[in-house]
């Protein structure tokens, strides 16, 4: 910019003039955080980035981070983690933060002039991560092979992949710029190591909530004492109850009975279903495998292939396959069947293998080929071409599908109109003139039983949103249907004293316990430094005494847990050392060293580059991660964030874009 402004010329200086001008109107649009942010409302976009400075606000040099993007990747979390449904909002925000952060990154390293070339991202595919799958031996595995593992692998086209991978190695870049000054101490790399690579052996004594529960035995006048000081949380202990009285009617009631299916009705779900009914074309094969892995070197792999040639051979010459894919297959899923993998469909086998399978006729054998499992041979039994199944082979399933929507229809049906004349001429009336009965109920909670039917969780869930007097209503029971009616409603309340007292006396104990674990403990650890015996302490406090392996600082440990935290005191204690209590929510630990073996010199000096390296990662990473929150407060401070108002309000229920929407 500098450079072009020294040029001796008229244009330049106009053009200089011009943008002085326009930056002076536009200030206030740049500075004024959140200016003209409402007026971002595509439900498409859940943010967009603008860069710093006046024509990144104002002229279109933007990021857009889509609200599919962000659906995306929260379902990917979901599924990675094995997370509940409940969590999908706070994970959907996760997700959100995390794609605007990466697009403020982008932004800033834009900024910068942080750059990769076409020629950089031919270097990762080739030299990095994924040179073993895109280059085994360095050989390209070729254009429809690469653009296959993308797809099967991401879920990607080419060029979405290269481009994410392109923007993966911007924020290294980015990263390496803003870290790459750090530097750890040797003396930094080598206290990690002592601490990573010492073991320690110990005795340990446990004391636990279990153990010390039932010595807690409060009077009743203690327990009283404690109830009545607790009357704020016992206000409501005993749930709302509700009482009903209800007409049912199974299947078997509806009046009329079942009405007969005719021929045209049949004919007519036929025709609407065609898609039910389609037989996708599919062959029958077995095969053998000679199992070898992608990357196996060219002396295993020659190895695995001439033992397929020979297997090949023996068929040639007469052998039977099943026998042989007993004796010699790889494939623990087909080998006892004789190699049996019964109808494939198209595309559900790798590429190679499909081709295979679906180009021989009936019968043949194939040669020996090769798939990302190893060397095949396969042999095609019966093939299956695509076509409707007739009429007369699923008549029977149409039947039943239409008797289900006629009986669950005049159920409904029955349903409306006998709630409809409980409604109009009351309950009683109602179940005479149908020649049912009415039930009347217990008061009952929300999570009860109703008796008599199947399942009444349907009545109970809209009985409770219910007021006595409110028209009868009805509801499916698992069996038919009922028609309801609150009659009486008991509201949440505090139980007598009496009627929870083995309530209370838990949840007195539950209070009193972490402080009894904590003395109890504190006695341990007492006893057993002053007599410098952890055995004598623990057989005299009733304590479990154990005897740990020798661990490392990643170890886990009964009763005790990982070996972090305040377990890690073991490492920092001699031979002989006792040491102080050791608390958990369920446990109280003391423990007493028996061995320490600490690293080598020579071992320390072999590890210190490994170490400083992982050192120097981390400390990048959480410097790194402090630019990123900086920079991102930065943006949103200078109204350069624009989050779409659906997508906010989205936030709410866990769903950008779509506010409210429960899913």
């Amino acid at each position: 910019m500098i450079r072009f402004l020294q040029q001796d010329s008229r244009i330049t200086k106009v053009i200089f003039v011009g943008f002085i001008s326009i930056t002076a109107i536009l200030m206030v649009i740049t500075l004024v955080p959140g200016i003209f942010q409402d007026t971002m409302d595509s439900s498409d976009n859940y943010a967009t980035i603008h860069s710093e400075g006046v024509f990144g606000r104002v002229f279109g040099t933007s990021t857009d981070v889509p609200t599919t993007q962000v659906q995306q990747l929260a379902q990917r979390m979901m599924q990675q983690q094995h997370l509940p449904d409940f969590v999908l909002p706070y994970v959907m925000q996760r997700a959100g933060q995390a794609l605007v952060q990466r697009a403020v990154m982008l932004r800033e390293a834009d900024r910068l002039g942080v750059t990769v070339t076409d020629e950089d991202l031919r270097n990762e595919l080739r030299y990095g991560p994924f040179s073993v799958a895109l280059f085994p031996k360095g050989k390209f595995i070729g254009e429809t092979q690469y653009e296959n593992f993308v797809q099967n692998q991401f879920g990607l086209s080419r060029d979405d992949f290269e481009t994410q991978l392109k923007e993966e190695l911007v924020v290294d870049r980015l990263q390496a710029m803003m870290t790459g000054w750090q530097t750890v101490s040797d003396a930094a790399v080598r206290a990690d190591y002592l601490k990573q690579a010492t073991k320690v052996k110990f005795q340990y004594a446990v004391l636990s909530v279990g153990d010390l529960r039932t010595q807690i035995n409060p009077t009743d006048a203690d327990l009283e004492a404690f109830f009545q000081q607790n009357a704020a949380r016992y206000a409501k202990a005993v749930p709302e109850t509700r009482q009903l009285q209800y007409i049912a009617f199974g299947w078997n009631q509806i009046p009329g009975g079942p009405t007969p299916i005719s021929d045209a009705a049949v004919q007519q779900y036929y025709s609407d279903h065609q898609k039910q009914f389609q037989v996708p074309e599919a062959v029958r094969v077995r095969h053998i495998l000679v199992k070898v892995a992608p990357d196996a070197d060219a002396k295993t792999d020659a190895a695995a292939k001439q033992k397929a040639e020979d297997i090949l051979k023996q068929l040639q010459h007469g052998a039977d396959f099943a026998t042989l894919a007993k004796q010699d297959s790889d494939d623990p899923g087909s080998k006892q069947q004789g190699g049996e993998l019964g109808f494939l469909q198209r595309g559900t086998t790798a590429p190679e293998f499909d081709k295979m399978a679906f180009s021989l006729p009936p019968g043949q054998t194939s040669g020996v080929f090769k798939t990302q499992f190893g060397y095949h041979i396969l042999q095609v039994e019966e093939k299956q071409d695509a076509h409707l199944k007739p009429l007369s082979d699923v008549r029977s399933e149409i039947l039943a599908n239409l008797m289900q929507q006629q009986q669950g229809q005049a159920a409904q049906n029955y349903a409306t109109k006998l709630q409809g004349e409980a409604q109009q001429e009351g309950m009683q009336k109602a179940a005479q003139d149908n020649h049912l009965e009415v039930t009347s109920t217990n008061y009952l909670s929300q999570e009860g039983v109703v008796p008599g039917l199947a399942d009444g969780s349907q009545i109970l869930k809209r009985a409770f949103s219910m007021k006595p007097g409110d028209p009868p209503q009805s509801a499916s029971t698992g069996e038919g249907f009922a028609v309801f009616q609150v009659t009486g409603v008991q509201p949440a309340h505090a139980p007598t004293f009496a009627e929870y007292k083995a309530r209370i006396l838990e949840d007195y104990r539950d209070q009193q316990l972490p402080n009894l674990l904590r003395q109890k403990t504190q006695q341990l650890a007492t006893l057993a430094q002053k007599d410098n015996s952890l055995q004598k302490a623990a057989a005299a406090m009733g304590a479990k005494l154990e005897t740990s392996d020798l661990v490392d600082s990643k170890a886990q440990v009964p009763d005790l847990g990982a070996m972090t935290g305040d377990a890690a005191v073991a490492f920092t204690l001699a031979p002989g050392q006792i040491s102080a209590p050791i608390m958990s929510s369920r446990t109280g630990v003391v423990l007493d060293v028996l061995q320490q073996q600490v690293p080598t010199e020579q071992a320390i000096a072999q590890n210190m580059d490994a170490v400083r390296e992982n050192l120097l990662q981390d400390r990048r990473s959480e410097i790194f991660g402090v630019f990123v929150t900086s920079l991102e407060q930065r943006y949103k401070k200078r109204g350069l964030i624009r989050m779409s108002k659906k997508a906010l309000a989205g936030m709410q229920t866990g769903i950008p874009g779509q506010p409210g929407s429960p899913s």
